[in-house]
This record gives structure tokens, C-alpha cells and sequence, in this order.
């Protein structure tokens, strides 16, 4: 265990820690909360709290439903960093991070995409995309989740092409549902980024 995993250990999933905070000299990990941001007991917020490498975009308008906050947010974002972003979506932050991931920004690498909400619940229909995104990504759903169904989520990862993670009766996938530091949820984004950097080899 690396003494960044030996500092992280409220978060218990050291193979994973490890093998991110190597990564993290390659790439940005960026957290894209959802509407009303994510609290302190959210696994975005012990992420970011318990590990140097994590960071989250930023805005004043979390109380807002209009997802083009959410946009705004990100592209500020790559417009500051150097380094690839791989962005960390959760709720109506998935459905920003796909549509920015659909625009194919050259310094987006990849999206984890954590219990995207139903899109018409915040009249984000027209925004999302319908058609393969050009970056890697992984979707990850459960069967019993207040704001979307699984039917719906699943469509979107087969309009998306992404990548298909069923975590069962999962809730929201938030602290409210049991996710608080959500160890495992390292594991599924140490796999995404394994597989960008598998894809980056093979196009170099």
C-alpha cells in the first residue's frame, strides 16, 4: 500500500487509490455534481475530500434546474486545466458531462456517468445527446432509482455506447441510498481510465 493509500484509508479501496493517484499525473478528475450540488456526506464530496487528486467544477447556480449551468461550469473548467479531463458525473451533472463529452473537446478524455436523471425533469431533452459519444464511458445505473428508470438509463448507454454497470437496488446512488464513500465506485472509474489509456496505446 502506497502512503497515499495509507492516508486514505476511510475510503478502503487502496488498489484502486493507488492506481488513480499515479494516473492523476496524466489526468484531471472532475466531479460534476447535481442540482443542489452534493453534500458532505456525498461519495463526490468524500472523494474530493479524502484525496488530493479530485477536484469539482463550481457555479452559483445549484438551486437552478437549467442544465446549461452545468455546461458553463465544465467548459470553464477546460479552459483553465492543461492536462486531459476525465469528468465525474452524478445525477443531472452525468447529463451535462455527456453533453460536453459529445462536443469532443480535445481535453476531454472520458466520463463516469453515475445515475443520470430522467432529462425531462429538467427540460433537458433537447440538450442531451441521442448518438455514440466520442469518448469513452461508463454508465451506472440502479433498478430502483427515484429520478429515472432503469429501461431509460439503459437506452441511454445504448445511445451513448457506454460502457454498462448494474449496481442493482441502488437508490439515486447518493448518501440518501447508502453511498457515502462508495469504494467501489473507484474501482469502476480506475477501469474507465484503464481503458482510455488502452485506447490511447493502441492510437499511438
Amino acid at each position: 500500500m502506497s502512503e497515499v493509500a495509507k492516508e486514505m484509508t476511510n475510503i478502503a479501496n487502496p488498489e484502486a487509490l493507488d492506481a488513480l493517484s499515479a494516473l492523476s499525473e496524466r489526468y484531471v478528475f472532475a466531479l460534476v455534481p447535481g442540482f443542489k450540488n452534493s453534500g458532505p456526506e456525498h461519495w463526490q464530496s468524500h472523494w474530493q475530500n479524502s484525496t488530493p487528486f479530485f477536484t469539482r467544477i463550481t457555479h452559483s447556480h445549484w438551486t437552478h434546474r437549467d442544465i446549461h449551468f452545468w455546461i458553463d461550469a465544465i467548459r470553464r473548467l477546460l479552459a483553465e486545466v492543461e492536462k486531459p479531463v476525465i469528468l465525474i458525473g452524478h445525477s443531472l451533472g452525468s447529463l451535462a458531462s455527456a453533453c460536453v463529452i459529445a462536443e469532443a473537446h480535445p481535453r476531454v478524455a472520458g466520463g463516469m456517468l453515475v445515475a443520470p436523471a430522467e432529462p425531462m425533469r429538467f427540460e433537458a431533452e433537447d440538450q442531451i445527446p441521442h448518438a455514440p459519444l466520442p469518448r469513452p464511458t461508463v454508465l451506472v445505473a440502479s433498478h430502483n432509482d427515484t429520478l429515472i428508470s432503469l429501461s431509460r438509463t439503459q437506452g441511454l448507454a445504448q445511445n451513448w455506447q457506454s460502457d454498462f454497470v448494474d449496481l442493482g437496488d441502488a437508490g439515486h446512488i447518493n448518501s440518501e441510498s447508502g453511498f457515502g464513500r462508495w469504494p467501489y465506485g473507484l474501482t469502476i472509474l480506475a477501469d474507465l481510465v484503464a481503458r482510455i489509456e488502452d485506447g490511447a496505446a493502441a492510437q499511438g
